[in-house]
């Protein structure tokens, strides 16, 4: 399992309580379109990220952020940051 995927299985599960359809996420799921993940969820759904992973996101990386996948190279980009 790359760090990817595991970054990937743990933002999952963090999106899991915003998915109360239990769609299947994916990296192309969109945050709003597929989740319904509005402004005030995305803001809350960041903190709980910024905590798990013990990292700071930018508030203006957040609007950027459209799908899974998205998020997932955010965290990892940000790991990185915090590691050198």
């Amino acid at each position: 399992m790359t760090e990817g995927d595991r970054i990937f299985a743990q933002v999952r599960r963090l999106l899991a309580k915003y998915n109360p359809e239990g769609r299947p996420v994916t990296a192309d799921t969109d945050l709003g379109a597929d989740l319904s993940i509005d402004s005030v969820a995305a803001m809350d759904l960041v903190m709980e990220i910024e905590d798990h992973f013990d990292i700071d996101i930018p508030i203006n990386l957040v609007a950027d952020l459209r799908t899974a996948g998205d998020l997932v190279e955010l965290v990892r980009h940000q790991l990185e940051e915090r590691s050198r």
